[in-house]
């Protein structure tokens, strides 16, 4: 049995935020959510157990609304009304695992990069030696600010310094303790009780049980980008550009086209087909699935929508909507509000659509807004058409049948229903339902009055 416990009580003063430091987002997703997506690999994991303490209420709002779809068992919060340190925290789980004779796996809510398999390597180890604790460690470039790991020749620990307890010399080991542990709990309950906060900060240091525990075993982290914390904005920039990195790689890896990715981002929920292509200047965020063939941007923004295969979106921004196939977006389009257009469809120069259904092969080619519509399928809609939706206090529904044609200037009062074969000459004002195949003519007849013109004021 193994349980986890994610230490995310801190306020993170650094950050400079009203937001506790944990609910941060890195590539759509919180700090603690990409610290719980770590565990992925974990198994059979019993227990999630979350400590928080700053704006608790807030955290576990964030995490509850975020976690029901997920794979891992229920989270458990548990207060740490004090933040006295490391080993405090995990103090205060002592009534809640008692009974517990599993190993628990301790990680920290704001190291968001590690990768699953680095944490189900930890706890084989772990279980293989049949450690008292096991703690992950790094060798870093410049490991100023971490506290130091000392071992024997068998990777067994020795002593552990915090950085700002280090002497000179000991500051020279590169070896960091990364703040990821996982112990046999029944060995850690044995101890808790016994921390003293004999330290600058009079905190209570949960690597101090180290020396009362027997075996501990330190494992390196072969990519030591893992374990980088974020405690300031500077930090959360450079998790950014490590996680972008990753994701690209992985993209480019699996057949997809980056055109300059140094200017692209990618979230990692998004889902790539092979021979998409993506434009400079291109960002490509949430619960976004664009299919094979398809080429979007430069210049565009997709966020948690469906492209389907061989679409070509251009300078367009389309946000919780559906593309199908063959379809051509932009330039300067706008789909929003649960858009679907269908396949083969036009939807081009400064079009917005709201809401709206487009039928197969409809062509919305430049200047007009559709919003709460369903259009058939090859219908034409003209320059600069509009629905007038709104009334003042509620949104109305159109509804244009196949094969309808709408004239440039087109204004299309809803609720309005036009057939099939319904043609709407240029500059109309729509105000009342339209049968199958009519022609429509709706707007002020043209008066000319030969040889007049405005006198001047000379004239007057």
């Amino acid at each position: 049995m193994v349980a986890v416990a994610i230490l995310a009580a801190g306020r993170g003063t650094r950050m400079k935020s009203s937001l506790p430091k944990v609910i941060h987002s890195l590539g759509g997703r919180s700090l603690v959510e990409r610290v719980l997506q770590s565990l992925t690999s974990i198994s059979p994991l019993t227990r999630c157990l979350v400590i928080i303490g700053y704006q608790a209420e807030q955290v576990k709002l964030a995490l509850s609304r975020r976690h029901e779809a997920s794979d891992l068992p229920s989270l458990e919060f548990v207060e740490q009304t004090e933040q006295l340190g490391t080993g405090h925290a995990i103090q205060q789980l002592l009534p809640h695992l008692e009974g517990f004779t599993g190993d628990l796996l301790v990680l920290n809510g704001d190291v968001p990069l590690l990768r699953p398999g680095t944490l189900k390597q930890m706890l084989s180890i772990h279980q293989e030696h049949q450690n008292a604790a096991t703690i992950l460690t790094a060798q870093l470039p410049n490991p100023q600010g971490y506290g130091r790991v000392f071992c024997d020749g068998q990777n067994l620990i020795q002593q552990i310094v915090e950085d700002r307890d280090c002497t000179d010399a000991q500051k020279q080991n590169r070896r960091i303790n990364a703040g990821i542990y996982c112990f046999r709990w029944l060995d850690l309950a044995a101890v808790l009780p016994l921390l003293q906060p004999n330290n600058d900060q009079q905190e209570y240091y949960l690597t101090d049980v180290v020396n009362q525990l027997e075996p501990v075993m330190a494992v390196d982290v072969e990519d030591y980008q893992e374990i980088l914390g974020i405690n300031d904005r500077q930090q959360l920039a450079t998790a950014s550009e490590i996680l972008q990195k990753r994701v690209k790689s992985d993209w480019m890896a699996a057949g997809v086209t980056l055109i300059d990715p140094a200017s692209i981002t990618i979230d990692d929920t998004v889902q790539l087909q092979p021979d998409v292509i993506i434009e400079p200047q291109t960002h490509l965020r949430g619960n976004t699935v664009i299919r094979s063939g398809s080429h979007i941007g430069p210049g565009s923004l997709i966020e948690n929508s469906q492209i389907g295969e061989n679409v070509t979106v251009l300078y367009s921004v389309v946000r919780n909507s559906i593309v199908q196939t063959g379809t051509e977006v932009g330039p300067y389009a706008h789909l929003r509000g649960q858009a679907e257009v269908g396949t083969d469809c036009r939807v081009g120069n400064f079009v917005e659509l709201k809401n709206t259904k487009l039928g197969a092969e409809t062509k919305v080619v430049h200047l007009s807004y559709l919003g709460d519509a369903t259009v058939g399928d090859r219908v034409n809609i003209g320059a600069g058409t509009i629905t007038a939706n709104y009334d003042g206090v509620n949104k109305h529904p159109t509804q244009i049948g196949d094969r309808t044609k709408t004239g440039a200037n087109s204004t299309l009062v809803a609720p309005l229903t036009l057939g099939a074969d319904v043609t709407i000459a240029a500059g109309s004002v729509v105000t009342e339902n339209v049968a199958d195949d009519c022609l429509v003519i709706a707007r002020s007849r043209q008066v000319v009055k030969p040889g007049w013109r405005l006198k001047s004021t000379q004239e007057l």
